[in-house]
């Protein structure tokens, strides 16, 4: 319970002082009353009390005063910090430490005072914490929900604002939020009374037969389908060119992100070079299309396009094959070295004839599909969308297929799969040009979006954040790639004001899901099935052995 609270504690202070609470404390969840940096401080004050009391397993009672205990051992270390601020000078060692972060964290009270009410709150949020883990499921679901969506309501305020522009929608935004401000108390509280009320509905909709549920398998699967596609349809043009310009990255971290499933998700290839695949695509169609000093062949995009991704896919069998034999950690560095040559070789003096070096290869035309030139961020939209659905469903196939079956066999076991009859090269090989086929699709249209390509556009963070998104997303998932790209890449973008904490999150996200989600958020069905098969076995033996227990006791 102690140890517990000491934790949370520790993550209050540090998030505190790493800055990110005064930062959020700029934008308000309710107008005037509550900030997202003291959503922040609360919420980890709520958490600690809910792991403490599902950590104790004690009586009901036990559990709701592990809750408190652990709560308000937090709330001494945020008082400890607020008090050891009124003595030492603490902004010589953290910059954030300023005067309204103190003051924010004990609710402007003196720093004697602060600690006994950090203390008190720390206990009443941990009992709350804990109540969550006490109540019925039934219950505390709803709550979750609607506080999620009246929190949503507040940090997206400036991408709902953006939707509701329009003078038609005038009224619902002046009611929603102050004019200048954040929400209003009304809007997020019928928000939150809403989609609590959904919540709570929603177990026993799904349980009635609709006239929707009472179609077949085929024709409600178009349903969907149809529907999600005017769905995507509609999203930029509600959005307007901003939202479809996080759209638009967001689709090509989803292209790279289905070619690096191919490598690690499948086959179990650690690749931390996959940029380089990225970057090739993109100088290729930039060569090629370029009517700029490093043009060669001034073609269109559409013509450019199967020579990038051709291009890349010898690249990508060139790169398996000094590595064929490398497993585990050293083919992740041997990869590592691959995209950082490419991208130094980009840079040389020697090819800065034929790539322009530092400068780049510039003046890259966009592309024209009869007649229409698809030039802003709601154009290109549609043709990330297009690519993306079109080299899904070739993931998909592969997937399904003989290689991809050899893929999964060789992730398991090298030495199996060989002697299973495998061909280890050929399906590597395949693995390293598909994946980076994949990816050259992606840079060919990056180049297109941004009109030049820089050798500094593809660092080696790049690779980082694709792998982030698959582990996140579920590996060899291929919904779950695009749920990654979504977390991980579209919701820093919407909250760009936050960007300079997006590494913050990405650790604390990684760490977050390899402890509570270690599949991901949306896994493929035989991964979940790998890291759950022993308590799928365990359950049975323990509801066997209770009621064994419950007949010797009878």
């Amino acid at each position: 319970m102690w140890r517990v609270g000491l934790v949370f504690g520790a993550v209050a202070c540090f998030l505190s002082l790493a800055g990110l609470v005064e930062a959020l404390h700029a934008r308000w969840v309710v107008d005037g009353v509550l900030s997202a940096g003291q959503v922040l401080v609360l919420a980890v004050f709520v958490a600690s009390g809910w792991t403490a009391a599902e950590r104790s397993g004690w009586t009901p009672a036990g559990r709701l005063g592990a809750g408190v205990g652990s709560g308000a051992t937090t709330g001494f270390c945020v008082g400890l910090l607020v008090w050891l601020a009124a003595h030492v000078n603490l902004r010589t060692m953290f910059i954030n430490a300023s005067p309204a972060l103190f003051a924010l964290l004990s609710g402007g009270r003196p720093p004697g005072e602060a600690w006994v009410g950090a203390v008190l709150a720390g206990g009443a949020l941990g009992l709350v914490g804990a109540l969550g883990q006490v109540a019925p499921s039934g219950l505390i679901r709803p709550v979750l929900v609607g506080l999620g969506a009246a929190v949503g309501l507040g940090l997206f305020q400036d991408l709902i604002l953006l939707i509701l522009q329009p003078e038609g929608f005038a009224p619902v935004r002046d009611w929603l939020f102050v004019a200048g401000g954040g929400p209003t108390a009304r809007g997020a509280a019928v928000l939150f009374v809403i989609s609590a009320v959904l919540a709570a509905v929603h177990p026993a909709l799904r349980a009635r037969p609709t006239r929707v549920l009472r179609l077949s398998p085929r024709v409600r699967r178009v349903f969907w389908s149809l529907v999600g596609i005017a769905l995507l349809a509609a999203l930029p043009l509600a959005g307007g060119p901003f939202v479809a310009q996080v759209l638009v990255i967001v689709g090509l971290y989803t292209l790279m992100g289905l070619g690096l499933n191919l490598e690690v998700g499948l086959a179990g290839l650690l690749d931390l070079g996959f940029v380089a695949f990225f970057a090739i695509g993109a100088y290729t169609v930039g060569l090629l299309t370029s009517t700029g000093e490093h043009g060669i062949a001034h073609w269109s995009f559409w013509a450019a396009v199967p020579v990038a991704v051709l291009v890349s896919l010898i690249a990508g069998v060139i790169l398996g094959i000094p590595v064929l034999g490398i497993r585990g950690d050293y083919l992740a560095i041997a990869t590592l070295g691959f995209g950082e040559i490419v991208r130094l070789l980009v840079l040389s003096d020697a090819l800065r004839p034929w790539l322009g070096g530092s400068q780049g290869v510039l003046a890259i035309p966009k592309p024209v599909l009869a007649g229409f030139e698809l030039s802003g961020p709601q154009h290109l939209y549609y043709l990330t969308v297009v690519a993306s659905a079109v080299v899904a469903y070739v993931a998909w196939r592969l997937q399904d297929s003989r290689l991809g079956r050899a893929w999964m066999a060789i992730r398991e076991d090298e030495d199996v799969a060989e002697a299973l009859g495998i061909n280890l090269v050929s399906v590597k090989l395949l693995a390293y040009g598909l994946g980076a086929a994949f990816a050259g699709v992606g840079g060919a249209i990056f180049a297109v979006m941004v009109g030049s390509v820089f050798p500094h556009s593809f660092q080696l963070l790049i690779s980082i954040q694709v792998l982030a998104l698959i582990i996140v997303g579920g590996m060899g998932s291929i919904p779950g790639v695009i749920v990654g790209s979504v977390v991980l890449i579209g919701l820093p973008e919407l909250l760009r004001e936050f960007g300079e904490f997006r590494f913050l999150v990405y650790g604390a996200a990684l760490v977050a899901m390899m402890l509570l989600r270690p599949e991901g958020l949306l896994p493929a069905a035989v991964q979940r099935r790998e890291l759950h098969v022993l308590e799928e076995q365990a359950e049975p033996a323990l509801v066997a052995g209770r009621d064994a227990a419950a007949e010797g006791g009878s």
